[in-house]
């Protein structure tokens, strides 16, 4: 009989609690559902509504347009690119994050500003500034327009913050004494990187390179003017879609939209889960 109370009493307590054990309360609950509408106003409902245009045409008529030569091309180099870029920014978006936090320099705060240009500067100045210093009157004498170099230095310049921002509070939070102990035992600094500072940063150097690479694959702004946007040679996913637009081509545009939305979802979630096991481990 008092088995049978308890067991009620908790069934009962539970059916208010949050998935993690804690109650919700009303203004709690409010806040949840406010959150949620605003989630799907700003981001679920159009990415239904894109989905929706994409499948309109059937799954043959998606595949044949993702399928068709430029369109393939231009994914091809977007993916393809964004991935090169965020190879580099994972080695040296770290090295700069290190001279941050360990380093101490004349110039340090000024460094610290200009990092987070890329976040604030409207991309299309952006390409602006690329193709006035790499493009045919170019002060330093480096011509790289209509080049998929252009391509790759655009998705270099908009993508750089990200491993930086997310590797440096990390870095400066990591306990020094491990460091130092493996020191005084005469371990190199290599060993000492490899051994106890990078477990530590990957969670973040993945966090940083996911997001550099979802940002290299929606660029647009940065490369438009000097990529020259050549059909099977410098033309990227975005342009590819803006011409589709343009033409008075929805579905087309959706399905291409839909290939690179699918992309960087698979990279986030695999990054996502790769740090989990890893805070699993400790």
């Amino acid at each position: 009989m008092t088995s049978t109370t308890v067991t009620g009493r908790r069934s009962a307590g539970d059916r208010g609690s949050a998935p993690g054990g804690l109650p919700l309360t009303r203004v709690s609950g409010v806040g949840l559902g406010v959150a949620m509408l605003w989630f799907s106003l700003l981001v679920l409902i159009p990415l239904a509504a894109v989905a929706v245009t994409a499948s309109e045409g059937g799954w043959s008529q998606f595949w044949r347009t993702v399928t068709q030569e430029q369109t393939a091309a231009a994914i091809e180099l977007t993916v393809g690119t964004a991935f090169l870029v965020t190879l580099v920014n994972i080695v040296m978006g770290t090295a700069i994050a290190w001279v941050l936090v360990r380093d101490r320099f004349t110039g340090k705060r000024v460094l610290e500003i200009l990092i987070d240009i890329p976040f604030a500067l409207p991309t299309i100045v952006a390409g602006l500034v690329l193709l006035s210093l790499y493009g045919p009157k170019s002060p330093l004498g480096v011509n790289i327009a209509n080049t998929r170099t252009a391509v790759f230095l655009a998705f270099l310049f908009v993508t750089l913050p990200f491993v930086v921002r997310t590797v440096q509070p990390v870095l400066a939070e990591l306990d020094r004494e491990a460091e130092e102990a493996a020191a005084s035992l005469g371990a190199r600094r290599f060993t000492i990187f490899r051994r106890i500072i990078l477990p530590g940063l990957t969670p973040a150097i993945a966090a940083g390179a996911a997001l550099s690479f979802a940002r290299g694959v929606s660029e647009y702004g940065s490369l438009v003017l000097l990529s020259g946007n050549l059909p099977m040679h410098t033309e990227v996913a975005s342009v590819r879609i803006l011409s589709s637009i343009e033409n008075d081509n929805p579905e087309n545009a959706a399905a291409v939209a839909v290939v690179l939305l699918a992309i960087s979802f698979v990279v986030i979630v695999a990054v996502d889960v790769l740090q989990r096991r890893m805070v699993r481990r400790g």
